[in-house]
């Protein structure tokens, strides 16, 4: 297995082919979607028109695209992947879109004797860039055993949860967590700030005791410096919660904090926030607060 059509290129899937071509992977890149960064062209990369080529020359098609919709018309647009696959065909879909659109999906793909996996990642662009994505896989046995070694290549804990749409299920509910955790850490921060503590020496004293997390290191240092970059969009983080909430309704649970951490990212989109990092979130505290920390 050493062809592997890559369609999505952007803040995620760029390094991550990167690091496919490292470990010697060939890439086919479709212009269809977006055309791939020239970095990624050339020895061990190659440019088709469509991705109904990628999918007639590669053995595995990753797909890593922000939503639904994008992964549909990958899969089953005009000259999309669905069009040139063949039995033994194995789809790997990286996204993190609806669990119930993903079995549909699965169940197509199925039916024309190719595998289908939904693997979402957690661990943003760092962990796309370091290779220590935590990778989490809906799908057969037999097709995640084919798969594992490209998982490898881009992550560190890869789990298989169950059958398809489990792996996304299982990510929406990491959604839920890492919108809850950036939540504690800008209530905290701007807490702290405003009882005239320094927000940067709090972080530091709270690293090392139980209030310890991945959010509070890496997001609770951009809150206290205000660099807001993306690495993982307000405008992403907003679909994953509508997919939780909408799900929640189907299942008639009730997630109230996933409720308000969707309402101040709605607050930061407001702000002209959407294409913020996700950390941002404490600017809707700051200025529902009329107060902020790195003032």
């Amino acid at each position: 297995m050493k062809k592997i059509g890559f369609i999505g290129t952007g803040i995620m899937g760029k390094p991550m082919a990167m690091n496919l071509q490292k470990a010697g992977y060939d890439l086919l890149f479709s212009e269809q979607y977006k055309p791939a960064p020239k970095e990624l062209l050339g020895e061990n990369g190659t440019a088709y028109a469509t991705n109904k080529e990628v999918a007639e020359a590669a053995e595995v098609i990753i797909i890593m695209v922000p939503d639904t919709p994008q992964v549909e018309s990958a899969l089953f647009g005009q000259n999309g992947v669905f069009s040139g696959l063949r039995e033994g065909h194995v789809v790997i879909d990286m996204s993190s879109i609806s669990p119930i659109a993903t079995k549909e999906f699965a169940a197509k793909i199925n039916q024309r004797g190719a595998e289908y996996l939904d693997a979402p990642v957690s661990g943003g662009e760092v962990g796309a860039k370091a290779a220590t994505l935590t990778i989490m896989v809906g799908g057969s046995q037999d097709a995640f055993n084919t798969a594992k070694p490209l998982f490898e290549t881009l992550g560190k804990n890869i789990t298989l949860v169950g059958g398809n749409g489990d792996g996304q299920t299982c990510k929406v509910a990491n959604q839920i967590i890492v919108a809850l955790n950036i939540e504690a850490v800008s209530e905290a921060l701007l807490f702290a700030s405003k009882a005239g503590a320094d927000p940067a020496k709090v972080r530091e004293a709270l690293l090392g005791g139980f209030a310890s997390s991945k959010i509070l290191e890496v997001h609770g240092e951009r809150m206290v410096k205000g660099t807001f970059d993306p690495g993982f969009r307000i405008s992403l983080h907003q679909k994953d919660l509508n997919l939780a909430l909408s799900g929640a309704r189907q299942l008639q649970v009730a997630l109230p904090n996933t409720a308000t951490a969707q309402e101040l990212f709605n607050s930061c989109a407001a702000l002209n926030g959407s294409d913020w990092d996700h950390s941002a979130m404490i600017k809707a505290l700051e200025h529902m607060s009329n107060y902020s920390i790195r003032d």
